[in-house]
Order: C-alpha cells, then structure tokens, then sequence
C-alpha cells in the first residue's frame, strides 16, 4: 500500500478550528468566567466600603447616642419569702429572704416626636434625632395571695417603677415622674428590675386601699438609627410623629395607622398582652431579659436610597450582562461575517467592569440615581466608541452600545422594583433568549466560520 505523500508547507487544521463558532463560542464562554475575578473583587470593594461607613454609624452613635429602645414602666415590689430547713439534728429553722416581684401596668400610652437630622462623618451620613416623650397610664394593685405570699410580708413602702433605656448616656434632660399624682424623683440604673440593664428607678410606696395607680413621666433623649419600644402593658398604645420622611417599620408589630409625607411621618400602633410571650406579673427572674426585648417594635431611619446595597445587587448581575454583551458582538461576528479578537472582547468586559466601580464611586458623592446615570452614560459611550473602531461600522457600534444601555436600564428598573425583580428578570431573560434564537436560526453551525477577513479593526 503507497503511504499518502505529506505536503510540504499544507496549511495547519488550526486556523479553522479558531474560525468555528462552537469554538469561539467556548472562548467567550471563558472570558466570561475569567472577568468574574474583577467582579469579585468589586464586590469585596462594596462590602468593605459598607464596614467603613458601619464604623462611621458606630463613631457618630458613640458620641450621640445609639438605638433607643424604651422599656417599661414596670413596678417592683419587694416582700419576704418564709421556709423551714431541718438541720441535722431534726430541729426546724424557720429561713427568710428579701424577694422581688415584677408587675406591669395594666394601662400604658406613649406618646412623642422624633426631631430627625442627618449627621455627616467624612463623606458618609448618619440619621440621628431628639426624642420628648410622654407616658402616662395605670397599674392595678398587685396581688400577692396567688403565689401563697401574705399580705404582711409585702414592703409596700419601698417599691421601685423602672423604666428601661438603652443608652442612658444620652437621656437629655432629668425625669420626674407623677405617682399617684404626687412627684418623685427620678435615679440612675433599673434598681432590682431584671428587664432592662439600663435605665432609671424612681423609690415609690404603693398606698393601702387604692385599686389602681396613675403614673406620668416625661423622657427626652438622643438616639440613632432607630427607635424602639416594647409593649409591657396589657393595653399598649404608642403614637410617633417625626420630620424624617423615609421611616422603616420594625418589629414584632407594625402600626395600625400610618402616614408618610415630605414633611415627615405619623404612626400609631396598639398591642395586646395576649400577643406578648410574658405575663403580667412574675416573681423573681422567671422572665428573663432576652424575652422581653424579642417583643419590641418600631421605626428605622432609613436613607431613601442605601447606595452600598443597590450597589452590591446591581454586582450579582454583572456575570448575565457580560454574557449578554458579548452575545451581542459575536451576533455581529456571525451575521456580518467578522471576527473579533478575543483580547478586544477582554477589554470590552473589562469596560462592563468599571461600570460598578463608577457607580460605586459616584454614589457616595452624588446619590445612586445621579451615580448611576453617569456611569451609564460614560461606559455607553466608552463602548459605542471601540467597537466602533473594532467592528469597523457605526451602524454596528451603535446596536451593541444600545444593547448595553437597554441592558443597564433593564437593571435599573430591576434594582427599583425589588418585589418584582424576580418576575422582570425571568421575562428579560426569556426576551433575550428568544432575540437570539430569531437572530441565529439560520446559522450553519457546522460551518469553519465565515470568510476570513483579517483581524477586526485592521486596516
């Protein structure tokens, strides 16, 4: 058998192996993958962005004050607690110790006024405000002969009512409370009350043969970020009116009523015991501190925009627009029979790349609505310019710099609509699918390419 002669100088099987557009197909695909490097590390970028502006948060809160969360009143009233031991020889010692109990009002009406301002720290902003508050409502006599305890054994005269404060550091004005109609003086720290670690006490005596006990207080203090109450009385009711106008509502309970308006905000809520997880009354530490504050509610005071969040979904979708973008060109490569080097498709994406460094950027100077739209614009025109050059025609420039604008607009109504980001992006995504499919469903796949015209963007 005669051996096939090898031709001297037979061109390589390569080059049309480099024209196949399963195989740049492939090489896209990989770019793709190795563009999420800088992708990554913009993400990293956003996330330490948000620690420097939570360390400026915690710089101004420091100083101003932090969350404010408001618990109580609550009385306690201490009494003796009798029991015998046996000793060893059979004698019976009779013991006695000082115990407390916690009893919470069976009425309780907040009512008060955020003064809401935001405080600069370098160039980031912290919300902070000035809380007056009005509390006013009633406790019913405790009763003791439930849990077996004699009416004798009671020390009636030096109850305390303690009102939980987060941050007393920032409480801005001495509180006298009205007791029974009379005024006391109010003092540092929760005395023998277990719900709170913070706060004040006032020494009060619970006078004999009086059903029911009125209490008023005033409370003015400073606060960030939020603030908070928790629903210690069987009936509690809080009204809230504040100059901020984007408030974020928290907590086991939202208001029954609210109103939100460029002046500001109005919200009422009104809870019942029965939602709560304690009672009305318990002895010792039976309820502990943690289940109190698991039952709080509120207000955040929100940016409109969080710029680092917006930032940091826009980021997870960085991957689908590089994808798509470079649909777009080899779209391009495969209908207008070019090529395009896959150094060019690399700076293509790394200009996708910088669009969320800009954003970034621009956001912490000029708001995320402003830093968006210039970034859109430069990275627009950034890519309508190269390809331009690459693709040799403005005509074809301008179909992938509008598929890129499309695409960040696309993001941007995905980025406002949260709720719907979900619905919005299956049908972009099942729109763009079906396009490409419109677009390619006459290519030959099993072709080498189109015909070789030189590299894209030589002369």
């Amino acid at each position: 058998m005669r051996e096939c002669p090898v031709a001297i100088g037979a061109q390589s099987p390569f080059p049309d192996v480099r024209r196949s557009h399963i195989f740049r197909i492939i090489v896209v695909g990989v770019l793709v993958l190795v563009l999420q490097i800088p992708i990554l590390m913009i993400d990293g970028l956003i996330r330490e962005r948000q620690q420097r502006r939570a360390e400026a948060v915690e710089e101004v809160a420091s100083k101003w004050g932090r969350q404010q969360a408001v618990t109580g009143p609550a009385l306690v009233v201490p009494y003796v607690h009798r029991w015998t031991e046996e000793t060893s020889k059979g004698r019976r010692i009779e013991q006695r110790e000082t115990r407390y109990a916690t009893f919470l009002p069976e009425r309780l009406a907040l009512r008060g006024r955020l003064e809401a301002e935001a405080r600069r720290r370098g160039i980031f902003s912290v919300p902070v405000y000035r809380a007056s508050l009005q509390a006013q409502g009633s406790f019913a006599r405790p009763r003791f002969t439930e849990w077996g305890v004699d009416e004798r054994d009671v020390d009636w005269g030096h109850a305390q009512l303690a009102i939980g404060v987060s941050d007393t550091r920032a409480v801005r004005a001495p509180t006298s409370l009205k007791w029974n109609g009379a005024p006391v003086e109010m003092l540092p720290g929760t005395g023998k009350f277990s719900g709170s670690s913070t706060g004040v006490h006032a020494e009060v005596a619970v006078p004999p043969g009086v059903p029911r006990i009125g209490f008023s207080f005033p409370l003015e203090f400073q606060g960030s970020a939020g603030a908070y109450w928790t629903p210690l009385g069987k009936t509690t009711g809080v009204r809230l009116a504040s100059n901020w106008r984007s408030p974020s509502f928290q907590g086991n309970w939202l208001p029954l009523r609210h109103s939100v308006s460029p002046r500001g905000f109005e919200a009422e809520w009104g809870v019942a015991y029965l939602g709560r997880n304690f009672p009305q009354s318990w002895r010792d530490d039976a309820v502990t501190r943690e289940t109190i504050e698991a039952s709080r509610f509120g207000v955040d005071l929100i940016a409109t925009v969080d710029h680092y969040r917006m930032a940091g979904r826009s980021v997870k979708y960085a991957g689908l627009f590089l994808l798509l973008t470079f649909a777009t060109v080899w779209l391009v490569e495969v209908l207008c029979a070019m090529q395009v080097h896959p150094i060019q498709y690399l700076l293509l994406g790394g200009a996708l790349c910088v669009f969320y460094l800009l954003e970034l950027s621009l956001s912490e100077h000029l708001g995320f609505g402003r830093a968006y739209l210039l970034a859109t614009l430069a990275v627009v025109a950034q890519v309508g310019g190269y390809t331009a050059a690459v693709l040799r025609s403005r005509g074809r420039a301008a179909i992938v710099a509008g598929m890129v604008a499309a695409l960040y607009g696309y993001l941007y109504v995905l980025l406002n609509n949260e709720d719907y980001a979900l619905l919005i992006g299956s049908l972009g995504v099942f729109a763009i699918l079906a396009a490409i499919m419109y677009l390619t469903r006459r290519v030959d796949w099993y072709a080498s390419g189109p015909a070789r015209q030189g590299p894209a963007g030589s002369e």
